[in-house]
């Protein structure tokens, strides 16, 4: 498994989709049968799509009618190319526009940031702030780790933590975004540190999808529990 994904963490199982028919999801209609449920995960996939392409500004109705119009095969755009031509710029553009303003508010957030007290910043822009200081061996960028985290973006939006699954997760720390890689190397085990980690040390400008856009600067809570590989340690 990709360790990257490890640390986004965003499981298509959270939908729900263990239960073909899971009655008790939270929604305004009433799924009865698995048609229902299917009809309305469906739903979900493509909302999420949207919204993971960075288009803010919705049109549920033309939404809908667009959905109608396909079920029932009518009033089909004329030029389907075109269709995905324009699709394709609307989406670049809104893309851009959610990238630049999530790169403003980033910088904007760092700046204050570092002025806070116990806050430490590194050459490369990685900010990080000791919660508990751990006097364990230090991980090697070809260390496997084994740690706890919660990822949040700047809003206080939590994308994942593997205190919720109930386990820590291991990966080898040369396999994930840069601004752990850099951390985890200063980091002794037992160690508990909150890391503010801009943009360009994370997913940069394509983000991860979901509930990672691109420039996004995102936080982790990061608590080393070991090193797996002890001949790997520095």
């Amino acid at each position: 498994m990709n360790a990257k994904n490890l640390i986004l963490g965003l499981s298509v199982a959270a939908i729900g989709l263990s239960s073909c028919c899971n009655t008790s999801t939270k929604t305004n209609v009433s799924l009865k049968n698995e048609a229902d449920t299917a009809s309305f995960y469906i739903g979900y996939m493509y909302g999420s799509n949207i919204t993971g392409n960075g288009i803010e500004d919705i049109n549920m109705d033309a939404i809908i009618a667009g959905m109608n119009s396909a079920l029932q095969k009518k009033d089909a755009p004329a030029d389907m190319m075109q269709m995905n031509m324009f699709l394709q710029k609307y989406t670049q553009k809104a893309m851009m526009a959610k990238a630049e303003k999530a790169l403003k508010a980033g910088e904007e957030f760092l700046a204050a940031n570092a002025k806070k007290d116990g806050i430490k910043t590194t050459e490369s822009g990685l900010q990080y702030k000791i919660e508990k200081e751990g006097t364990g061996a230090i991980p090697a960028d070809t260390s496997v780790v084994r740690v706890h985290y919660k990822g949040t973006l700047i809003d206080g939006t939590e994308f994942d933590s593997s205190y919720k699954r109930g386990e820590p997760t291991e990966f080898p720390v040369n396999r994930v975004i840069k601004g752990w890689t850099e951390a985890l190397q200063l980091m002794p085990v037992g160690s508990k540190w909150t890391l503010y980690i801009p943009s360009n040390l994370a997913y940069g400008p394509q983000g991860a999808r979901g509930a990672i856009g691109p420039n996004e600067t995102l936080i982790f809570e990061v608590e080393l529990i070991d090193i797996v590989d002890p001949n790997a340690q520095k």
